[in-house]
């Protein structure tokens, strides 16, 4: 979720708690007022009757409310010395000149005691809340109409206000993500006068700069590597060449020069190997465009039909459907031809390569004399199944590099004496 998301999500339950709990004390607060007015008139009332029914030498009791709205019992004396004011909400059946017949209408009741030459007395007085409950019922939806029409027009508000604030953040980390280094000319901006995105500006201006120089350091190591070991290494091997064409050595010391050719000619593939492996890691090779996978697998299958024929292996292709993927060509070729060539060099006399291509997957599996590989290990820089193997140990890492580099899944696993690798685009 968006940084500006998350603050106006935990911005508006804010609101919407203040606001809700301020719309229910006001509601209280004024259902409140209305019942003091209510209780008020009611006891306006008590005194007027109890004035009526004290000039009067008896009273007698009604037991009903009548049409003044009260009711009168009489009652001991410890009953009236315990009785209190008391003020009450009640449904009662009650008539209106409209109504066919009686209906439950919410009234206010006051009831309270008084006493009369000697005789102790309960008084009920009822008044009719219906107004009162019609106005209740109006402020209600009057403080919920209120409330939400508040949380919308804040929220809106304040989405707007976000969006315009942090404007500037979302361009720069757009800038940056599209900031490639050695390859885009200037580095991310923004225009601001918010003093925090200004340090951060500043901070990932730094960073960026001292990123490049590293970059720019690195590249040069690379290219200097590239020229200074691979010139020395070309003149020892050529010198090795002539050595070995010449007569006069013995069987030994042949044998001898034949190994240390090897030797050098295995530096060289190691060396290339490795520089290929730091420029890969550095990004070096982003020059991405739209390659079929189906195609390059089948020209280089076409390449090492006659390595395969030499030991005797057969390549089996399966095109379930189209892989187009956008990358660099030239590791597009990397990751079929290494995965391609180790389940050729790594098979058996008579063994067979299966590759599957489906419109996600590429999927390569041979026949081998070993067994299970090292699942943790198999990807490692190095690493070899097989000591006496005369490979530099590190095309399955470049792979993995690869995969990294541009977000594929590379895995593997060993099934029915078969060691099956497949990338997942």
């Amino acid at each position: 979720m968006k940084l500006a998301n998350q603050t106006l999500k935990y911005l508006s339950v804010s609101v919407l708690v203040v606001i809700a709990l301020w719309s229910t004390i006001f509601y209280l607060f004024m259902l409140e007022a209305i019942h003091d007015n209510i209780d008020e008139e009611l006891e306006n009332q008590k005194r007027l009757i109890i004035k009526e029914l004290s000039s009067n030498p008896t009273v007698a009791p009604d037991l009903e409310f009548g049409v003044n709205n009260y009711k009168v019992r009489e009652i001991s004396e410890q009953e009236a010395l315990k009785m209190r004011n008391v003020y009450k909400d009640i449904m009662l059946y009650m008539q209106d000149e409209d109504d066919p017949e009686p209906e439950l209408e919410p009234v206010r009741m006051l009831t309270t005691a008084f006493e009369h030459q000697g005789h102790f007395y309960e008084l009920s007085i009822i008044n009719s809340m219906i107004e009162e409950s019609d106005l209740i019922k109006n402020l209600f939806y009057s403080v919920l109409i209120l409330f939400v029409l508040l949380v919308i027009s804040i929220v809106a508000i304040n989405k707007a206000l976000l969006q315009r604030l942090w404007s500037p953040l979302y361009s720069f980390l757009d800038q940056l993500t599209r900031f490639r280094l050695g390859q885009t000319d200037s580095g991310p901006t923004m225009n601001t006068k918010i003093q925090e995105f200004k340090d951060l500006q500043l901070a990932v201006s730094t960073l960026i700069r001292h990123n490049e120089e590293t970059y720019e350091q690195q590249k040069q190591f690379i290219g200097n590597a590239s020229h200074e070991l691979q010139t020395p290494l070309a003149i020892m091997i050529n010198k090795l060449e002539i050595m070995a064409e010449t007569e006069g050595f013995s069987a030994e010391q042949s044998n001898t020069i034949a190994d240390v050719l090897n030797t050098a000619e295995r530096l060289v593939r190691l060396n290339k190997s490795l520089l290929l492996l730091t420029k890969i890691e550095n990004k070096q090779f982003l020059h991405n465009e739209d390659i079929l996978i189906n195609t390059l697998v089948s020209n280089t299958i076409d390449e090492l039909e006659d390595m395969a024929l030499f030991k005797n292996v057969s390549f089996n292709f399966v095109q379930q459907g189209k892989l187009r993927i956008r990358l660099d060509s030239s590791l597009a070729n990397i990751i079929v031809s290494n995965l391609l060539r180790n389940a050729l060099f790594h098979n058996v006399e008579g063994g067979e390569v299966n590759v599957t291509v489906s419109d996600k997957m590429l999927r390569v599996a041979n026949t081998s004399l070993h067994a299970a590989l090292e699942g943790e290990k198999v990807f490692s820089r190095f690493y070899k199944s097989d000591a006496s193997s005369k490979g530099t140990g590190l095309g399955l890492a470049i792979v993995q590099a690869i995969c990294h580099l541009y977000g594929f899944i590379i895995s593997y696993t060993y099934e029915n004496n078969r060691h099956i690798f497949q990338v997942n685009f």
